[in-house]
């Protein structure tokens, strides 16, 4: 994590998996084609429906993200989770995609200490989490200090043990627009 640093198309995200909670790097790319979508890195119809929703969400919020519509179908979109022998499913890593996704289209860096994790609606609504302290513990581990995660997730953190919440600077969204602001960073001037 100390060597990494803001990219273009690369979110981090929280999972939680059978062996506890995980750092999730997604990483986009795109290239000339038709609109065409590639999904690796070992994922699970769930995770597959949250890339989709992701891009329709990105689609039908173009105007306000500054994106040009015509590069959803001149592009072909390559979307991967390193470690790819390890299975990967759950709505969780919705706004992490959400945010690659957004950053790759914008051309913005996205910032690389900050984890979140969300389910997101078409809507743009970051629904609540399961396994958040696992994912917290990630974190922790990570050396990530700055959190993104649902409102609806607030009240769960009161029960953590202090050990788990100490130094962590979090932030509850209830919109996609929430992350999107605090994690992508202002372009470059020319």
């Amino acid at each position: 994590m100390a060597n990494r640093k803001a990219e273009i198309g690369v979110a981090t995200g929280l999972a939680w998996t059978s062996y506890g909670g995980e750092i999730l790097f997604c990483e986009t790319t795109r290239m000339p084609g038709k609109g065409n979508v590639t999904l690796t890195g070992l994922l699970g119809d769930v995770m597959k429906e949250s890339a989709r929703i992701a891009l329709s969400y990105l689609k039908s919020h173009h105007q306000e993200l500054g994106i040009n519509p015509k590069d959803f179908s001149t592009h072909d979109i390559h979307v991967h989770f390193p470690a790819g022998a390890v299975p990967k499913d759950g709505p969780s890593a919705g706004i992490t995609l959400t945010t690659a996704l957004a950053s790759l289209f914008m051309q913005a860096r996205v910032k690389h200490d900050v984890a979140m994790t969300g389910e997101v609606t078409l809507q743009g609504r970051v629904l609540a989490i399961g396994g958040l302290k696992e994912k917290m513990l990630a974190a922790r581990r990570a050396g990530i200090k700055k959190l993104i995660i649902p409102e609806e997730n607030r009240e769960t953190i009161a029960d953590f043990p202090e050990e788990i919440i100490s130094g962590m600077e979090i932030s509850f969204v209830n919109e996609v627009s929430e992350v999107l602001a605090q994690v992508i960073l202002p372009k470059a001037k020319k």
